[in-house]
């Protein structure tokens, strides 16, 4: 899916009180490029998507934000905006064939709540962006997970990290459980969350410690689509262009995060620790 950029470059210059000369003056393009790129008669080159995205951020225009914020007002009653973060420009378009996967926590398509945690998990690849998804939830069948005992035995499980455990009365109870929706809502998943996850596994920690450093970590949720039912009902709005300044400054604030979360985790550690089970207990 290509990006809105003629309306997008519209609306940068209208924002600004610019006119095309003006722009192309500021970025170091021909107004003939620009104006050809703004009525959609030319395709916009890599180049000028950077220089006018990258000139807008660099004005303090979060296009991205801003249209996130339009979108949430015009979703309708019984749908949700969600928000795909896409490494490169080509990822998007068919993203949708791992809905239905066998491994679904896994592998399975996944969305997040808000613009900020998409654009976050992609910033350092060069072409990433953010792609905007309605979902119709209406009629679905929803598997809520908390930070609980049951979510990290359920993803650890996914993660192949429970080979032990696998066929525990325990752990095939709670895989049974995780598929009995069409989609479903759990806490963000990435390598930090998995390496606390596998202090737990392997009898470092108890479970009671697990589930603080994990909330410590503060990833907020997303969205995993199990079925075809769940594929029918996400429809694409849009793709926003993620430009280098931006990344630079979601990569920044993903280190700041990351160096507080981890002093958090090691606080929650010392904090509880010797409270709750460990994993032999559990799955005795």
């Amino acid at each position: 899916m290509d990006y809105h950029f003629a309306e997008d470059i519209k609306a940068i210059r209208e924002m600004l009180g610019m006119t095309q000369a003006g722009l192309a003056a500021e970025i170091g393009m021909q107004q003939v490029t620009l104006s050809r790129s703004e009525i959609g008669r030319t395709k916009p080159s890599d180049r000028l998507l950077e220089y006018v995205y990258g000139f807008a951020y660099e004005k303090n225009i979060r296009l991205g934000r801003l249209k996130e914020m339009l979108c949430c007002e015009s979703i309708k009653p019984g749908h949700r905006l969600l928000f795909y973060g896409a490494k490169d420009l080509l990822e998007g378009e068919n993203v949708f064939d791992r809905i239905g996967a066998e491994n679904a926590i896994a592998h399975a398509f996944c969305a997040v709540e808000k613009y900020d945690q998409a654009a976050s998990a992609v910033a350092g690849f060069k072409k990433s962006s953010v792609i905007y998804l309605d979902f119709d939830e209406q009629n679905l069948k929803c598997k809520r997970y908390t930070l609980t005992r049951d979510w990290i035995l359920t993803f650890a499980y996914y993660r192949g990290a429970l080979e032990k455990y696998e066929n525990h009365p325990t752990i095939r109870k709670l895989i049974t459980e995780s598929q009995s929706g069409d989609y479903i809502i759990a806490p963000i998943a990435d390598n930090r969350m998995l390496q606390i996850i596998n202090s737990f596994i392997t009898g470092e920690i108890t479970d009671v410690q697990c589930k603080h450093c994990l909330a410590a970590m503060n990833l907020g949720n997303q969205y995993v689509f199990t079925s075809e039912q769940a594929a029918k009902r996400l429809r694409i709005l849009e793709r926003s262009y993620i430009s280098v300044n931006e990344r630079e400054y979601y990569k920044r604030l993903r280190n700041e995060e990351t160096r507080l979360s981890d002093d958090k985790v090691k606080l929650a550690r010392i904090q509880y620790r010797g409270k709750g089970r460990y994993i032999d207990e559990i799955l005795k």
